[in-house]
């Protein structure tokens, strides 16, 4: 059985994250998500956020057919907490976002676990936060 690890947000679900998640599911047979704490995304993304808490986002993502399990994270202030995480789930590949800002660290962390970078393209779609903004929540 092959598995497939992503990580994120996933404070409002929209179409790139369904798109995403399906693509990632192609590549294993099982599809993990590391879900981030309410802490976290309130550091990385502001104040207002997150929108729904640890406990909804990880019901909303555990109802996706594409999902096999959901890992609530707790609040993590450094890469090598989350490293240390992951480790411990020890995936066969991690699904990874054309673009990401931070992807070459990714592919990094990727290749000393021994795992396999799966690059999932990028969708222009609006973002969690684009939608946000137009729906007058930020």
């Amino acid at each position: 059985m092959k598995t497939i690890l992503v990580g994120g947000c996933f404070d409002f679900i929209h179409f790139g994250h369904i798109s995403f998640l399906e693509a990632a599911k192609k590549h294993g047979d099982k599809l993990i998500v590391m879900l981030e704490s309410d802490e976290t995304i309130k550091r990385l993304k502001g104040a207002g956020r997150p929108f729904h808490t640890q406990k909804q986002r990880k019901k909303m993502l555990e109802a996706l057919r594409m999902v096999d399990e959901v890992i609530a994270l707790p609040p993590m202030n450094s890469d090598a907490e989350y490293f240390d995480a992951v480790k411990t789930i020890n995936p066969d590949a991690i699904a990874l976002t054309e673009g990401d800002s931070i992807l070459e660290k990714k592919m990094k962390q990727t290749e000393q676990l021994g795992a396999e970078a799966v690059i999932i393209p990028h969708l222009s779609t609006h973002s969690t936060s684009t939608l946000a903004k137009l729906l007058n929540l930020e």
